[in-house]
């Protein structure tokens, strides 16, 4: 079958070679078949072998269909074919300004600071009151660590309160007697300017926090902190 073909095989160290032309493709895959199962032969090449080509008939070719006619387009819609489609609108609150609640953002820390004044142990002691969200942080003076335990409680007992912070709470004996000068009117805490004294010994004394001498100064109109005198009336703000 394949001696017709007139193919020239070499071989060399187990690699057979193959040379010529066959027929057809398949002819290739039985060279390989053939040559490869002979003893010995570990390697076939076929790559010299071509395929001869026969010539093949025509393809008829279907004449091409003719196209249907077209067809007229539709005329667009006008806004009068379009049918409406109703739309469901989002129902609308109003409220009006009187009904809306406007949270007092001190109104928890005024709350604290009404019940320490109210409280027969503190009400003279120097403290202030501010609030961080709902908690409430408290600095200032308090005459022995009872007071500011109970500074602490009074706090933790007010509505709406979450969290105090006493670490600015600081402990002297005998200040009740810095603040028993007070104005009614204002609650201001009147002190008398005694020799040594600074305006940050006196802050230090009324809110447990020595920088808090620039308040004072503001509030007195001080434009020189360090110039204050023995016998000088400052106010404190309460």
């Amino acid at each position: 079958m394949l001696a017709p073909q007139g193919l020239n095989i070499q071989e060399s160290r187990g690699t057979v070679k193959v040379t010529g032309r066959v027929a057809r493709q398949s002819h290739i895959g039985l060279i390989n078949a053939v040559a490869g199962g002979i003893n010995g032969v570990k390697n076939v090449d076929v790559s010299g072998v071509t395929v001869l080509q026969q010539a093949s008939a025509p393809t008829p070719v279907a004449p091409a269909p003719q196209a249907a006619p077209a067809k007229p387009a539709a005329p667009a819609p006008t806004v009068q074919d379009i049918p409406a489609t109703p739309v469901q609108m989002p129902d609308i609150v109003q409220q009006s300004a009187g009904e809306v609640e406007i949270e007092d953002t001190s109104r928890v820390a005024k709350a604290v600071l009404a019940a320490i004044r109210g409280n027969g142990e503190l009400a003279d002691d120097p403290i202030d009151v501010l609030q961080s969200g709902k908690s409430v942080i408290l600095r200032g003076v308090v005459d022995n660590d009872h007071e500011l335990r109970l500074a602490e409680k009074l706090a933790r007992g007010v509505e709406g309160v979450s969290g105090v912070d006493v670490s600015g709470l600081r402990v002297a004996q005998g200040v009740k007697e810095l603040a028993k000068d007070k104005d009614e009117e204002t609650g201001d805490t009147v002190y008398t300017v005694k020799a040594g004294d600074s305006l940050s010994k006196i802050a230090e004394r009324y809110y447990g926090d020595p920088m808090e001498y620039k308040k004072i100064a503001h509030y007195n109109n001080i434009s020189n902190p360090d110039l204050i005198h023995p016998g000088q009336k400052i106010r404190i703000p309460g």
